[in-house]
């Protein structure tokens, strides 16, 4: 299994993410991997599909 670690730089500490994510990951019962992945694969997607029109 490939792993992935973040770094939370402390200007962004403030919006609070991590609180973000678990609080979003209860209320849909999904795992907070889960959340994160799909948000990479979405952003992966919007910009290959910009890199395609171009």
């Amino acid at each position: 299994m490939d792993k992935l670690s973040i770094y939370i730089p402390k200007d962004k500490q403030a919006q609070k993410p991590l609180e973000r994510l678990k609080k979003i990951a209860k209320k849909r019962d999904r795992s907070i991997n889960y959340l994160v992945i799909e948000a990479i694969r979405q952003y992966l997607d919007r910009e290959e599909k910009k890199e395609g029109t171009r």
